[in-house]
């Protein structure tokens, strides 16, 4: 039986590339659509989960960004690990940049569940993982990747869930791996294809702060795109301080080799 990875590189022989955002023939993700996962912002879910860490999204999950990462995660375009994986670093690089970390950074895949594994037959948030450590570590920052999370139990589909239902949904969904612990005074940040409630964040988050010692920084999150909650309108712009009870923003160069400004989204 061939796979989907196998299936997508023999339609790209035969195929004419195509940008997965928009559709126009050329490249698979043409330079106005990767412009959009260009400009790393603060994710902020319309109500913020108690335990919600400081995350920061690399674009908005509107427009032709969200058929380009549904491309990728659901329709085995999986060349797209580069860009994606390459905006998923910015956001990386964005919000470590906002606590000037003493020590290595290690980035820590949500991972999927057990179904969804079958049913793509690949994992998707490892590939953007790994492809944004290449990327962090060739503009100079000491990156890694820690596989520090499990699912545990059986949480049923969120689509259609309300916030606060998709938290009780995922309450306890996660849990450390027994066998692996980070470095001590590692930076850790949890990385995901997109947020939209921000619940499996915050469980995540609790997951791994369970394992924390005292004075340890910390936990982050990045990921490639983020639903947008605010007006379209709304042009407040600023960068992303954290510290360790909540977010604020000051204005500050965010690792400019690598990200841009916030936006407030």
């Amino acid at each position: 039986m061939v796979n989907g990875g196998l299936l997508a590189a023999l339609a790209d022989l035969v195929l004419p590339r195509a940008c997965a955002g928009c559709g126009v023939p050329g490249r698979i993700l043409c330079p106005r659509c990767a412009e959009l996962l260009a400009v790393p912002r603060l994710a902020t879910p319309r109500r913020f989960p108690w335990g919600f860490p400081p995350t920061a999204a690399a674009g908005a999950y509107s427009g032709p960004v969200r058929p380009a990462v549904n491309a990728f995660k659901e329709q085995g375009r999986t060349e797209l690990a580069r860009p994606l994986g390459a905006a998923l670093a910015l956001a990386v690089a964005a919000v470590v940049s906002a606590t000037a970390p003493g020590g290595p950074v290690l980035l820590v895949p949500v991972p999927s569940s057990a179904a969804a594994l079958r049913s793509r037959g690949r994992d998707h948030v490892g590939e953007l993982t790994r492809r944004a450590v290449v990327e962090l570590r060739t503009a100079g920052l000491a990156a890694g990747e820690a596989r520090l999370l499990r699912r545990r139990g059986r949480v049923r589909d969120s689509a259609g869930l309300s916030a606060a239902a998709r938290r009780a949904n995922l309450a306890g969904s996660f849990e450390l791996e027994a066998a692996v612990r980070p470095v001590p005074g590692a930076l850790l940040v949890l990385v995901d294809d997109v947020v939209t409630s921000g619940a499996t964040l915050t469980e995540a988050a609790a997951a791994l702060s369970g394992g924390r010692r005292p004075g340890d920084p910390p936990v982050l999150a990045a990921v490639v795109a983020a639903t947008p909650r605010r007006p379209s309108g709304d042009s407040s712009r600023g960068d992303l301080h954290v510290v360790p009870q909540r977010p604020e923003i000051v204005h500050q160069d965010p690792f400019g080799r690598l990200s841009g400004r916030w936006v407030k989204d």
